[in-house]
């Protein structure tokens, strides 16, 4: 009379084994993985993972561009309290006046 087993493997596969002779060798009659589910989840999380790295870059050219109009705006405004000063001086000096003849 047959002997019928089943065998769990730690990675999942099911093994059902059929033994006709106790002294033959088994006979894998059936083997199956998983339900594939890791590989949704991996996907998943894969997936996550290329959105918060594209949100990052994103932000980063944000942040460069701020940073940029922000330097121009500075060098805007020294250039416009250098030409202040200038035409302070300018007119602190009074004229000079060719000299009479």
């Amino acid at each position: 009379m047959p002997t019928e087993r089943t065998v769990e493997h730690p990675d999942g596969r099911v093994e059902r084994i059929t033994e006709n002779d106790p002294a033959a060798a088994p006979v894998v009659v059936e083997s199956r993985r998983g339900g594939g589910l890791g590989g949704v989840v991996a996907l998943i999380i894969g997936l996550a993972l290329v959105g918060l790295i594209g949100w990052f870059l994103i932000n980063m050219n944000r942040n460069d561009a701020v940073e940029s109009n922000a330097i121009a705006g500075a060098a805007d405004s020294v250039g416009g309290a250098a030409e202040n000063i200038g035409d302070a001086a300018r007119d602190a000096v009074p004229d000079r006046q060719a000299p009479a003849s």
